[in-house]
């Protein structure tokens, strides 16, 4: 129904647009009673086999929704009963912000793919927060934090305090997202000094809590050989619990969209089915270089259950959707999860 149905008539609208809307239609139509039931049995699958532990965290299957499409944790409850095992929320800054100007989202169909440069747009930490604070699902809740776009680089270590801070209370594990290619100056952060001081400030906070909790680190997949080999350094000194492979791409290789289009769009990170056979790359050599060192969460072009084992197989412990879910709908949830209980290599 969603491909057949529902997708085409989305595509008919603005990719924002058509967010806006699924958004809209989504809380109109789970506030009816017995909606979220009946999607939970048709989405949902619960078994033993398909938990993971990680980080002291036990997720009920493998396949996660990645930061970005619900940004400001709008659709906690809704989200939770198409069968995710987990969400991520944000991009949160401290402040709201209205992100970059429109149009900033596009789709790549002859691709599968998306280009966006939202830029960090979020109601801010307390939105966020209110949310939380109402949500009814257990559903696991990553909070994948950032900095304010007005906030210069040297101060950045404020931003990312104070989202630790103040989230700490409402979600399970924290990313750390320095890696968009739609904040200015953003992936200057990535560099190994200023991350090193960065991932330590926030593990000394961490420690000072009651009950620490993970907090994960999300790369580029711009990245060359020798800066993943200096990820995996980072992570070891700085203790932190494990990476997040890959956010969106820059580059623009190989793409079937005619490149008159591409230039027309600009800048964005790029998102989907092109950016797929680097995400596992980037995945397969932290894994083996760092002799399994740390888990890996795996995203990135998974637009299909082949896709997701490929990623789990190369060394990801867990999946995360984005453009896949948007592609092809809640259905591939339930269908990665029933491959992965029948398959006895991941």
């Amino acid at each position: 129904m969603y491909k057949s149905i529902i997708r085409p008539l989305l595509f008919k609208l603005s990719a924002e647009k058509a967010h806006h809307l699924t958004f809209s239609l989504t809380k109109f139509f789970f506030n009816i009673p017995g909606v979220k039931a009946i999607n939970r049995s048709l989405f949902q699958i619960n078994s033993p086999k398909l938990e993971r532990e990680l980080f002291g965290i036990k997720f009920p299957n493998p396949v996660g929704l990645a930061a970005g499409f619900d940004k400001d944790a709008k659709l906690i409850d809704e989200l939770a009963s198409l069968g995710f095992g987990f969400i991520e929320i944000g991009t949160i800054t401290p402040k709201a912000q209205p992100g970059n100007p429109q149009p900033r989202l596009f789709r790549l169909q002859q691709d599968s793919g998306i280009i966006n440069r939202m830029g960090f747009n979020n109601q801010g930490i307390e939105a966020a927060i209110d949310r939380l604070k109402k949500r009814k699902s257990k559903v696991i809740i990553g909070g994948n934090i950032g900095k304010n776009k007005v906030t210069p680089n040297e101060e950045a270590f404020n931003d990312y305090e104070n989202c630790f801070l103040q989230l700490y209370p409402y979600v399970d594990y924290f990313v750390v997202n320095v890696s968009s290619p739609n904040t200015p100056g953003l992936r200057e952060l990535q560099e190994k000094k200023p991350l090193m001081q960065l991932l330590n400030h926030l593990m000394n906070l961490n420690n000072r809590q009651e009950n620490t909790k993970p907090i994960l680190l999300k790369i580029a997949p711009d990245l060359t050989n020798q800066q993943l080999d200096d990820i995996i350094e980072i992570v070891a000194e700085t203790k932190i619990d494990g990476v997040i492979a890959t956010n969106t791409t820059i580059s623009r290789e190989g793409l079937s969209t005619p490149k008159s289009t591409i230039e027309e769009i600009g800048n964005g990170g790029l998102s989907g089915k092109p950016l797929g056979k680097r995400a596992t790359e980037v995945i397969r050599y932290l894994n083996e270089k760092s002799n399994a060192a740390f888990p890996i969460i795996g995203v990135g072009g998974i637009m299909s259950v082949e896709d997701a084992l490929e990623k789990l197989e190369a060394g990801a412990s867990l999946v995360q959707l984005y453009s896949g879910f948007i592609y092809e709908g809640p259905a591939l949830i339930k269908k990665i999860n029933k491959t992965i209980l029948k398959s006895s290599k991941v």
